[in-house]
């Protein structure tokens, strides 16, 4: 007797010849019918990877963690600059770096013209207290650092790093 190829015999018996030891399962004639994954699930799987992955992004928020990098570096920067000033205080029998005053003024890089810019390059010269001045991570200006210093009414000095993103970052001394 002669079987159709879309009879059920026919297909146990080819699933047989194929997979000898599968003839009584079911799975070989399910996957004869369905060769590959319907449209349907496609779009479920990659929508379901889109919502992952947005939870993800909201999660993990690479903005976020880049600008409290950036403002990570310009705190231990603030730090960097009152702790060499007052070592040259220290130094220099309690006498500021000249041109510290009462005027929240930027700091000059010290590496060129300071017009209008704070320059205590004294305090990296030689690299005594400090190696070089230190720059805000987004500063793209010839010669300023984005940091200001004043010396407040009390007697303290502070040093400020006014393009700070997420917090305000001022230490005084």
């Amino acid at each position: 007797k002669q079987y159709t190829r879309t009879s059920k015999k026919f297909r146990m018996e080819l699933s047989a010849s194929l997979v000898p030891w599968a003839a009584n399962s079911c799975l070989p004639i399910l996957l004869m019918k369905r060769p590959g994954f319907t449209l349907i699930e496609l779009v479920l799987v990659l929508g379901i990877i889109g919502i992952l992955a947005c939870i993800v992004l909201v999660a993990i928020n690479p903005t976020k963690q880049l600008a409290d990098q950036r403002d990570s570096q310009r705190r231990s920067d603030v730090n960097s600059i009152l702790d060499a000033v007052f070592r040259y205080a220290i130094d220099n029998d309690a006498d500021l770096p000249t041109g510290i005053s009462g005027d929240a003024q930027e700091i000059c890089q010290t590496e060129g013209d300071c017009e209008g810019l704070l320059d205590i390059s004294v305090i990296t010269e030689e690299g005594k207290y400090l190696e070089r001045m230190p720059v805000d991570p987004l500063q793209t200006g010839d010669n300023e650092t984005d940091y200001t210093i004043v010396r407040l009414e009390d007697g303290k000095v502070q040093v400020a790093a006014p393009s700070s993103e997420m917090t305000d970052i001022s230490v005084s001394r």
